[in-house]
C-alpha cells in the first residue's frame, strides 16, 4: 500500500511549491497585448523586482531559465576573447564558466571544491597577480543549487575595492533570490542574475538580470550586442514588446505580480528571516539522525537557507528518494554533480529543497515522510529528528 495520494510535496530546490493564488492568477484567457494595462503591470514588477534584489539600479526580463540570465549578464558586459575569473563551490559555477566559454571569453576557474564557499583571500590572490588587470568580471555563484554552499558576496566586493581592481562583480542569485539575504547595492554587486522558479514562486520561463550604472557604461562600450539578450531597450523601451524582446509572457507576469505581492506583504526581512528558521530545523532534524547521515557544509555560517544537501552511504540516498516519492508522496532532490570515485552517480547523496512557499507544517511533514522511509529500509539513524525539528521551530518562534 501507498500513502502517496493527495498532493505531492515537491521538496525539490526549484521549481518550488507554487502558491495558489500565484498558480490561479494564470487561469484565464489570453489578453490584449497591446492594451494598456500589461504596461502597467510591468512596470509595477519592475518597481518590485528591485525590492526584492534590494537594489534601485535597473532590471531586465527575460523569458529564459537561469541558463538564459547568465548568457544575457555575459553578453551585454563581456566580449570575445575577454577574461572572466570565477570561483567554483559546485556544478553551478562550472555551468556559469562553460557559458562564459561559449561566448568566446577567457575563463580563468578558481576551484573550490564542494563543502566549503568562496575563500576571498584566493580572489585577491588571482586579481593581485592580474597585472594587466586584463579580468574584466569575476562571476560568483551565492548559493551553489548542487552543493548548498552559501558564498559571501559582500566580501568579494571588499576584496575588488581594496585591491583597487576594476572588474565587474556579477552574482548568481538563482537559488538564493527571495529566500536568503542579498543587498545587492549595499554588498557592491554590479550584475545580478536570477529566476522565477525559485525562491519567486512562479513556473520556470523568466530570467532576470539587474545591472547598476557601472555595468551600464560597460554595456555601452560593447563592440556588440545581440538582439535579443541586449538589456538597453529592454530597460529603456520606447514601445512595450521591447520589454521583452518580442511578445510578453502573459501568464508568466500575472503569476509574478501575485508572488510579489505575498513577498512585499511578507517583507522581504520577514521572508529571509523565515527561511532561515525552517532551514535550522531541517539541519536540527539531520544532525540528530546522526551517522552515516551527514550535512555535506560543515560550518552552519557557509550553508544555504534554500537548499540543503545531504550525505548517506550509498545507494541510500537513492533508495530514500524513490521510497519517499513511492509511499508519502514526497519528492526530494538527487545528488546533482556531487559523484565522486567511491560515488560515481551520487546515490549516496539527497537534497532538501526549502525554498519560497513553504511553512513549519510542511517542512516538519517532510522530515517525518524521511524518517519514515529510514525506518522503513533499515538504514541507520537514530529516532526523533522530527522532534529535535519541531524542538527548533519552538525555539524560532518563541
Amino acid at each position: 500500500m501507498s500513502l502517496a495520494n493527495g498532493r505531492l510535496h515537491m521538496a525539490l530546490p526549484g521549481p518550488s511549491v507554487m502558491p495558489d493564488a500565484v498558480l490561479q492568477a494564470m487561469q484565464r484567457p489570453a489578453p490584449d497585448i497591446y492594451a494598456p494595462e500589461l504596461n502597467e503591470l510591468t512596470q509595477g514588477l519592475i518597481r518590485d523586482l528591485r525590492y526584492v534584489a534590494q537594489t534601485d539600479g535597473h532590471a531586465a526580463i527575460y523569458i529564459a531559465n537561469g541558463h538564459g540570465a547568465w548568457e544575457a549578464a555575459l553578453s551585454n558586459c563581456i566580449a570575445p576573447g575577454e577574461t572572466v575569473l570565477v570561483p567554483t563551490t559546485g556544478i553551478f559555477g562550472h555551468g556559469w564558466a562553460e557559458m562564459a566559454r561559449s561566448i568566446g571569453a577567457e575563463v580563468e576557474v578558481l576551484e573550490h571544491g564542494r563543502t566549503t564557499p568562496i575563500d576571498p583571500d584566493r580572489v585577491r590572490q588571482a586579481l593581485l597577480a592580474d597585472g594587466g588587470q586584463k579580468i574584466k568580471a569575476v562571476l560568483a555563484v551565492h548559493t551553489d543549487t548542487s552543493t548548498s554552499v552559501r558564498s559571501d558576496i559582500a566580501a568579494l566586493r571588499k576584496v575588488l575595492d581594496e585591491v583597487g581592481h576594476p572588474a565587474l562583480l556579477m552574482a548568481d542569485c538563482v537559488a538564493s533570490l527571495g529566500c536568503e539575504e542579498m543587498r545587492m547595492d549595499a554588498w557592491g554587486v554590479d550584475v545580478l542574475v536570477s529566476a522565477s522558479q525559485k525562491g519567486l514562486m512562479v513556473p520556470p520561463g523568466l530570467g532576470f538580470v539587474w545591472f547598476n550604472e557601472r555595468a551600464a557604461a560597460v554595456r555601452a562600450a560593447m563592440p556588440r550586442v545581440s538582439g535579443y539578450w541586449d538589456w538597453a531597450p529592454r530597460v529603456e523601451p520606447e514601445i512595450f514588446y521591447q520589454y521583452f524582446g518580442g511578445t510578453a509572457p502573459t501568464h508568466h507576469l500575472w503569476a509574478l505580480r501575485v508572488a510579489l505581492d505575498m513577498i512585499r506583504a511578507e517583507t522581504i526581512e520577514g521572508v529571509w528571516a523565515r527561511h532561515r528558521s525552517l532551514a535550522r530545523a531541517i539541519w536540527a532534524a539531520v544532525d540528530h539522525w546522526g551517522a552515516p547521515m551527514v550535512l555535506n557544509v560543515a560550518n552552519p555560517a557557509h550553508r544555504s537557507c534554500a537548499v540543503t544537501a545531504v550525505r548517506i552511504s550509498p545507494p541510500d540516498g537513492d533508495r530514500l528518494r524513490e521510497w519517499c516519492s513511492a509511499n508519502a508522496g514526497v519528492t526530494l532532490g538527487i545528488g546533482l554533480g556531487m559523484g565522486d570515485k567511491n560515488d560515481p552517480t551520487a546515490s549516496g547523496v539527497f537534497r532538501f529543497g526549502h525554498m519560497g512557499h513553504l511553512n513549519a507544517t510542511m517542512v516538519l511533514g517532510m522530515l517525518g515522510s524521511v524518517e519514515a522511509g529510514l525506518h522503513a529500509l533499515d538504514i541507520p539513524h537514530q529516532s526523533g529528528g522530527v522532534t529535535a525539528a519541531a524542538c527548533q521551530i519552538s525555539a524560532e518562534v518563541g
